[in-house]
């Protein structure tokens, strides 16, 4: 018996309910162009259901409820009323934890669909925070959905993400929850919904045998070709909302014989679902007037779509400099924060780069530490074990210049460390501006201070003084 079933998937939408600029590849330079927004998701997603009734499931594979001003400033809780339109089947998580474990189960509870995560752990009891799996019925397959939250929230977030719980990476109990689907539930299909990342998830599916399909998250992998590994077929959909994956299955004897596949980008040509629209304008129309105040004009193109080092940040990262006279600065390789072409920059702008604004703080490190913390951050990001890997990019610097051996070995990676103008001196202790909870890991450094100014205050001063420019210095080059 032939069977068809089609899968659709978001994953790391970052709270971006709006279209919003992106920027693509291109034969030339990179080009900057609208995409997203939660309307025309919408209506990709009931185009599918129509098109295919009773065959069709849709998932969401995490960093959805916080990274813009309306997410963070609610909590998350503005967009449950838009996701349950949606109608997702079950999603998983990362960024959802910032909040507090607490405050994302309260999110969670308001949702329609289950999230799921087979390695999220209570601390007291041992027992899971959520679900590890769901049954979804088809007109014709039962599929179970297995779900991995991100397994970095109690390693290398700050710790009030985790309070309370830990993470497994979820391989353990990977197979133990596929044999229980297929010969206890019974399933068609297994499909899993991971927020571990790419490289994670190929040697993931490469070690366990039983997972059809793998939804794969975090890092931001615009894949319009899927990869298939030990017969799993496994796709990422971009980020920022910007693009939809759609997977439709033939599927035979419990197997699938044959799939196409299609990254949709999400662009101006689709026509918004109405209601879903007017959803989006209520939760912005508030704040529409304070995010659109134009605060500034960038003469380069922002954005964080490059591993060693970023025009956004580069931005930022002057801003610290600016707010503190530091001989450096550093921030978090973060991936998200939708794109600003040259020209005006808003208020909107500067809460995509650095949505929860923390406060700007200062710190005195030795040479030997900035050394040892660079090395580190370069193993977490380009670890040989894709289970060591624990970005975000590269940490985002300015003030040093660092000549680095990617295929070399952890800890022997940086070739050559430049610090304020000058060769590195181990002895030597300089001053350095950062974000607090990013930036500057606690362990590095002595005599920490947060300033009485925020980012987004830093950032504002910064823009006033009149046409910036942030092109890529090389402060981070493979050699």
């Amino acid at each position: 018996m032939t069977d068809h079933l089609t899968l659709l998937q978001v994953n790391d939408s970052h709270g971006y309910l709006e279209p919003h600029q992106e920027l693509f590849y291109a034969a030339g330079p990179p080009v900057y162009r609208t995409a997203g927004g939660y309307a025309r998701i919408a209506a990709l997603l009931e185009d599918a259901r129509e098109e295919r009734p009773g065959t069709v499931l849709a998932f969401d594979c995490g960093d959805t409820i916080h990274g813009t001003y309306p997410a963070v400033r609610s909590e998350g809780e503005a967009l449950v009323p838009i996701l349950n339109a949606l109608a997702f089947d079950a999603m998983t998580a990362h960024w959802e934890f910032a909040y507090g474990p607490e405050q994302f189960r309260k999110v969670a509870g308001r949702l329609d669909y289950p999230v799921l995560a087979d390695n999220c752990y209570d601390d007291a009891t041992g027992d899971p925070v959520f679900p590890p799996y769901t049954v979804c019925e088809t007109d014709s397959l039962q599929v179970g959905v297995i779900g991995i939250a991100a397994t970095i929230v109690d390693k290398v977030m700050p710790d009030s993400f985790s309070e309370g719980i830990h993470f497994s990476l979820g391989n353990a109990e990977l197979p133990g929850h596929i044999a229980r689907l297929r010969e206890e539930e019974g399933v068609d299909l297994v499909v899993v919904i991971s927020h571990l990342g790419f490289p994670q998830e190929v040697k993931l599916a490469r070690e366990t045998d039983g997972i059809d399909v793998l939804l794969s998250g975090h890092t931001h992998n615009r894949l319009f070709e899927p990869a298939v590994v030990n017969d799993t077929v496994i796709i990422q959909s971009g980020c920022h909302a910007s693009f939809l994956g759609r997977l439709d299955l033939t599927v035979e004897n419990r197997r699938v014989k044959k799939f196409d596949h299609e990254l949709i980008v999400v662009g101006e040509e689709i026509r918004p679902h109405p209601e879903v629209e007017e959803m989006v304008e209520g939760i912005m129309e508030p704040h529409r007037e304070y995010l659109s105040r134009v605060v500034g004009e960038t003469r380069t193109g922002l954005n964080r779509n490059t591993v060693l080092e970023a025009t956004m940040d580069n931005l930022l990262l002057q801003a610290l400099l600016d707010a503190t006279g530091a001989e450096m600065a550093f921030s978090n390789g973060w991936r998200y924060g939708a794109p600003v072409p040259p020209g005006p920059v808003t208020q909107n702008d500067l809460w995509d780069i650095i949505p929860v604004n923390p406060p700007v703080s200062t710190v005195e490190i030795t040479g030997r530490d900035l050394r040892a913390m660079m090395e580190e951050n370069l193993e977490r990001t380009f670890s040989r074990d894709p289970y060591e890997q624990m970005g975000g990019y590269v940490k985002r610097c300015m003030g040093v210049n660092l000549y680095c051996k990617m295929e070399n070995p952890a800890g022997l990676r940086i070739q050559e460390f430049f610090a304020a103008g000058k060769r590195l001196d181990p002895d030597a202790v300089y001053s350095a501006a950062f974000v607090t909870g990013q930036g500057v890991p606690p362990k590095y450094g002595k005599n920490r201070q947060n300033l009485d100014v925020r980012a987004i205050e830093a950032l504002e001063r910064y823009l006033s003084g009149g046409p910036v420019s942030a092109e890529l210095r090389g402060s981070v080059t493979a050699v």
